[in-house]
């Protein structure tokens, strides 16, 4: 019997997503099918373009694995995304936000063991009307409807070199210290050390903290907020029986000795976990959604516009999303 599929979206369709699916259905293998939300139309025209020999099937979910075996299988959608490699257009938002919507209900419905995302551009989302930071946030909100409760998502970024967690994700720096708070931290390094665990199989995560402030604060000369708001939100992390270090200075905590030290790395703002994250592991890195009821993983780079439609997109970080959501799925 053909293993359960793993549900791709397609992301921006104007971007790189579409041929990465491409890319990765030619360096296919037999026990690790999946299937596209996309335009049909679409995808056969951009195969031509690239010059990708790659058969498109339209079929439905429940088709997809067997289908894989003899082309790439394509879930038709009820919104248009026709739209010029490089040339994004808002009429395609309702394209690629029905792709995210039908992905997760086809994981809920048990049509799907994962979800893979393509790089989507919020940009675009936002102009359409979409009222959620980014796909980590709207990803929590679908699991609600479909599951009920009340799931906290959390992005991670992993890779076999280094995993990290930014506490606050899509805001301006500038509102980093007052969004800030020892709860937030709690709640975040909870969310993260219990998927490492239950998903990741480490039976007792390793959590370097982070501190906000260069220095870790320098003992408060520096910024107070490492001593009012860090160093007590690992204390509760310590006294709830999970590993927690911190606040570290953050720029020492990236070396491959200190890495050793640790299962991830719980940084307080976006940029201070993804900027070494992708200096490592570009192209290898993956974006993991932890906290939700589903397995979620993307690519973890964006549209690159300049690259679609040439072919020279690069799959390794689509494959390493793919391979992953396998294995956490299994």
């Amino acid at each position: 019997m053909s293993r359960l599929p793993i549900a791709v979206s397609m992301g921006e369709p104007a971007g790189v997503g579409p041929e990465l699916a491409l890319m990765a259905w030619r360096r296919r293998t037999p026990d690790l099918p999946f299937y596209l939300l996309a335009d049909p139309a679409l995808m056969r025209e951009r195969a031509r373009l690239v010059g990708l020999d790659v058969p498109i099937e339209a079929t439905d979910e429940a088709g997809a694995a067997t289908a894989f075996t003899r082309a790439l299988p394509v879930v038709p959608l009820d919104n248009a995304a026709r739209v010029e490699p490089g040339q994004p257009d808002v009429a395609a938002a309702a394209a690629v936000i029905e792709a995210i919507d039908r992905g997760v209900a086809a994981v809920h419905d048990g049509l799907a063991r994962a979800l893979v995302t393509a790089p989507i551009m919020k940009e675009v989302l936002y102009r359409a009307g979409f009222a959620h930071p980014g796909h980590t946030e709207y990803l929590g909100v679908l699991a609600q409807r479909h599951w009920g409760g009340e799931p906290e998502p959390v992005m991670m970024i992993w890779s076999e070199l280094v995993a990290v967690v930014p506490v606050t994700v899509h805001i301006p720096l500038a509102a980093v210290p007052s969004a800030l708070s020892e709860d937030l931290i709690v709640r975040t390094g909870t969310i993260a050390a219990a998927d490492l665990r239950s998903r990741f199989g480490i039976a007792s995560p390793r959590l370097a903290v982070a501190g906000l402030n260069p220095h870790a604060g320098e003992g408060g000369a520096l910024g107070e907020e490492d001593i009012r708001i860090v160093a007590p939100a690992v204390e509760r992390l310590r006294r709830a029986g999970i590993d927690a270090r911190g606040p570290l200075p953050a720029d020492t905590l990236f070396h491959a000795r200190a890495r050793r030290g640790y299962d991830v790395a719980l940084c307080m703002y976006h940029d201070q976990a993804l900027a070494p994250a992708k200096a490592l592991a570009f192209d290898e890195a993956v974006n993991v959604t932890l906290g939700l009821p589903f397995v979620r993983t993307s690519p973890d780079h964006g549209t690159a516009f300049d690259l679609a439609g040439t072919g020279r997109a690069d799959p390794s970080s689509f494959l390493a999303a793919l391979t992953l959501a396998d294995r956490l799925s299994r």
